[in-house]
């Protein structure tokens, strides 16, 4: 059974999570709710007050009487006059503190904020059936274009763990669609692990898209940077893995020049490995309109006909990688509505003692 001292205690550290809010380290996070909860209690009330004034009779029995907090006629009789609206006035601040509660306020407990040598880049990896085609290599691992792609996506990894670099890192395979492996993560191991189990021969025969739509890809790359709010911060790129066997510029409602604007507004530059076997810059169809669209981004089009050039088009990009990125850790977000509740129910409970206990607090003129 709880006792007077615990609920002491318990009263003494919820109204001392008022001491962390002080700082301005909270948010408000259902602040639309509680501005629309009290707009419609306002509403209704000012609608009763019309209705009952349109109502009244003659004689003003049916007549609310409002108190008249700013008028001048006040008793002289009466040595409470000026304080019996100080109930009331209670009562209305502890509506003001609820209003704050049903907002939902939430601590943010700040761990650091550090910024370091790194970029937030998107990896994007072509699973399509025309990826299944011969690569000779010697350093990559060999088989077909795909996995030729694979393990030059661990190799760039690989090489930015090297560097002084801390990256936030995510992975996308795509085909006609899209689909997100590994969301941001500054886990190079994790990286590693996903682009492991997506490159297996078995994993390729399984991916259930094999055509090609690149400029699905990108547009899914953009709205990953959105998602983690990343959006016009420095340090982001795309790098893209494929044989560039596309030539889509227009997808249902959406073209390739919008995408690539998108990428360009917000500073993504997208740089993009063309994986052909022996094929130079124009030997594919589609190698001008991407070397075009990728280039209005401020990324580099790679056309990579083997393995050497891969491999050089990787350590160009890593060169290139070289901004900082700063990044807010927080260990949690906490909710802070509880002091707010206690707030205004104690000023509730003192409105109510007011008037229930001196009689002078129930008169409004």
């Amino acid at each position: 059974m709880a006792t007077i001292g615990d609920f002491a205690a318990l009263l003494g550290r919820t109204l001392g999570e008022f001491t962390e809010l002080s700082g301005g380290t909270f948010a408000l996070l259902q602040r639309d709710t509680a501005l629309l909860v009290y707009a419609l209690l306002t509403g209704v009330s000012v609608a009763i007050l019309l209705y009952r004034r349109l109502r009244r009779s003659g004689n003003g029995e049916d007549r609310i009487v409002l108190p008249a907090i700013f008028g001048a006629a006040l008793s002289p009789k009466s040595h409470f006059a000026s304080i019996r609206h100080v109930a009331y006035a209670f009562f209305l601040l502890g509506v003001i503190v609820f209003a704050f509660a049903l907002a939902d306020p939430h601590a943010a407990l700040v761990e650091d904020e550090a910024s370091y040598p790194g970029h937030r880049i998107t990896m994007m990896i072509d699973a399509s059936l025309s990826m299944n085609t011969a690569f000779a290599t010697e350093q990559l691992s060999a088989g077909n274009t795909f996995l030729a792609n694979v393990s030059a996506a661990e190799y760039f990894v690989k090489r930015r763990m090297e560097g002084p670099y801390q990256d936030l890192v995510s992975l996308v395979q795509f085909g006609n669609e899209a689909y997100i492996v590994t969301p941001f993560t500054n886990d190079y191991q994790n990286i590693l692990l996903s682009i492991s189990l997506v490159g297996t021969p078995e994993e390729y025969r399984r991916f259930p898209d094999h055509g090609t739509l690149i400029m699905k890809a990108i547009s899914r790359g953009v709205q990953l940077f959105r998602s983690f709010d990343f959006l016009g911060a420095t340090g982001n790129l795309m790098v893209i893995f494929s044989d560039g066997q596309d030539t889509h510029a227009r997808f249902e409602d959406v073209t390739l020049d919008d995408i690539m604007q998108e990428a360009a507004d917000n500073e993504i530059p997208v740089y993009f490995i063309r994986t052909a076997y022996d094929q130079e810059l124009g030997d594919i169809i589609s190698d001008q309109q991407w070397k075009l669209a990728v280039e209005r981004t401020g990324g580099k089009f790679f056309p990579a006909g083997n393995e050497a050039a891969i491999l050089s088009a990787i350590h160009e990009i890593d060169a290139l990688a070289k901004g900082r990125i700063r990044v807010k850790r927080y260990v949690a977000h906490e909710p802070r509505f509880q002091a707010f509740a206690l707030v205004a129910v104690l000023l509730w409970m003192i409105a109510l003692a007011m008037t229930l206990g001196f009689k002078q607090f129930r008169r409004f003129a």
